[in-house]
């Protein structure tokens, strides 16, 4: 499973990259079951004017629609970076059996960093979760994106 895990990281990395293109922040998600990936997204909040565009909310609603049901049990979301409150909710509601995330999110990580939401046993549903995949990769995109967004911010200062 584990050099499973890194090749549909590879596929959310991609996603990533597309939203990098697009000055949107670079994450990206992809939805697999049984082996086949299903859905995949990058992040869209500033394209789409969306405060739930986060990649893993898109991939996993466009997952439902492909398998038509919202219940996606038996599947795994890739996703490069830890995910928030919202996007944990969503997994624990969509009843994922498992999410592998690349880099942690210590200010508003759901699934290890600030919150376990994938393991509150007051919930009436737990998921697996797989930390650290590819996780270099993942953080080296955000950092690399938001090191250039504050130089083009500099320069237009300086200017």
């Amino acid at each position: 499973m584990i050099d499973d895990d890194a090749i549909y990281m590879d596929a959310a990395l991609e996603e990533a990259r597309k939203a990098m293109a697009l000055d949107e922040v670079p994450i990206g998600a992809v939805v697999v079951k049984d082996g086949t990936i299903i859905s995949r997204a990058f992040n869209r909040r500033e394209i789409d004017h969306d405060p739930a565009g986060h990649a893993e909310f898109i991939a996993l609603r466009e997952a439902s629609q492909v398998l038509g049901a919202w219940r996606l049990s038996g599947c795994c979301v890739y996703v490069t970076l830890e995910p928030c409150l919202m996007c944990a909710g969503l997994m624990y509601q969509a009843r994922v059996d498992r999410c592998v995330y690349g880099a942690a999110d210590p200010k508003a990580g759901a699934l290890g960093s600030l919150y376990r939401i994938n393991e509150d046993e007051r919930l009436n549903h737990t998921f697996e979760v797989t930390s650290g995949v590819r996780a270099q990769e993942s953080a080296t995109l955000l950092s690399s994106f938001f090191a250039e967004k504050r130089s083009r911010r500099n320069r237009a200062l300086v200017k």
